[in-house]
Order: C-alpha cells, then sequence, then structure tokens
C-alpha cells in the first residue's frame, strides 16, 4: 500500500476526531434525558417533575444536546455536499441563546452548504468570546456573503485573538479560542477573506 494514499491532513484528522467524540457524548446524554421524562411520568414519584432538581437536569441536557450539535457543526466532518435547511441553521442557533445570555436573529433565505454553516458556527462561537455577559447578534445572509452583527453592554477585545480572521501577529489560542484559527483555515480554504471590528459596544464578522 502506497502511504502517499492514505495520508489524512491535519485538518481532516481533527474533523474526525471532533466528529467521533460527538457521536459517542449524544448517546448518553440522550439515555438521561429519556431517563428525566420517564421519571416525569412515573406515578411512583408524584410532583417529581415540579423539583428544582429534576428541572436543573432536565435543563442541563437540555443544553448539552444544544452544544453538541454546535460542536457537531464546527468541529466535525463535512462530507460532499451536504446541505443545512433553514429550519435547521435556526435551530443551532437557538442552542447559542440556551444559557439565557444571548439572543440570536437570523435574516436568511434557502438552503446552505454544510462547510458554509460551519464558517457561520465558527464566527458565532468568536462573537461568544467577545461577549461573555451575553448580548444580541443578528445573523444576514445576502449577496455579500454573511455579516454577523452583535450588539452588547460590554465586551471583552482582544486584537491579537481576533488578528487570526486578519491582522498582524496573532497569539497562540487557549483551547477555549481554537474556533479562531479555525475559523481562519475554513474561510481561507474556502477561497474567502474576512472582516471583522470590535469594539466596546459589540462586534462584526463579514465574510
Amino acid at each position: 500500500m502506497n502511504p502517499d494514499t492514505t495520508r489524512i491532513s491535519p485538518g481532516e484528522l481533527a474533523q474526525l476526531l471532533g466528529s467521533r467524540l460527538c457521536h459517542d457524548l449524544v448517546s448518553p446524554l440522550g439515555a438521561i434525558g429519556n431517563g428525566v421524562e420517564l421519571l416525569e411520568m412515573s406515578p411512583e414519584f408524584p410532583g417529581i417533575n415540579a423539583s428544582p432538581e429534576l428541572k436543573l437536569i432536565a435543563e442541563s441536557v437540555s443544553s448539552a444536546r444544544d452544544r453538541i450539535q454546535i460542536f457537531r457543526v464546527a468541529f466535525g466532518q463535512a462530507q460532499g455536499e451536504q446541505r443545512i435547511s433553514r429550519a435547521a441553521l435556526t435551530q443551532l442557533l437557538d442552542g447559542f441563546s440556551g444559557h439565557g445570555k444571548m439572543t440570536v436573529m437570523l435574516d436568511a433565505e434557502g438552503d446552505f452548504s454544510r462547510a458554509e454553516i460551519r464558517m457561520l458556527i465558527l464566527a458565532m462561537m468568536c462573537l461568544e468570546t467577545a461577549m461573555p455577559w451575553g448580548g444580541k447578534v443578528t445573523v444576514l445572509h445576502g449577496p455579500f456573503g454573511w455579516r454577523l452583527v452583535a450588539e452588547a453592554s460590554r465586551t471583552k477585545a482582544d486584537p491579537a485573538l481576533w488578528a487570526w480572521l486578519g491582522g498582524d501577529a496573532p497569539r497562540s489560542p487557549q483551547p477555549s479560542e481554537v474556533h479562531f484559527p479555525l475559523l481562519a483555515e475554513a474561510i481561507g480554504q474556502a477561497g474567502r477573506a474576512a472582516r471583522w471590528e470590535v469594539d466596546e459596544a459589540g462586534a462584526e464578522i463579514v465574510f
């Protein structure tokens, strides 16, 4: 066997790893969610569905499920010509609102390639990093491509980190910031360019 024909690029290998991790985490979370639903319906535990403990578990499971779906698109493998509908995209973006800190409004029509939505989700994660205290994001799509406009009462600006999307001397990211170089790589592979801006009142990404 020729080793050149079986070589996997570091980017493809990372996506395969992301897909595997997300796939293996979905099943136990689903089992926990099903267990919570059975407890709520069980006559042996009257009133348990109103208990704050069970509500906390149910909310945590729901939030974790949403987050894994986001991670699956952002870090997993996008094969062939996979498409994502507007309804599925809306559900993905709703996952960013799970903790109540961020609200997202989508202004886009049609369906979109998985690779394109991967870039969009990575861009949303960049805005999350800039707005750890929450805010509002408007996602617009048109002939120009994608434009994400974020508004917040305060932001966490880090120009050296954002320089991955265009700028001088980007700093090494922390594990929680890996979406910045991943977005830069994805945009470059798509033959596009990104513009960005971050100030004390919000942020914007265009690609």
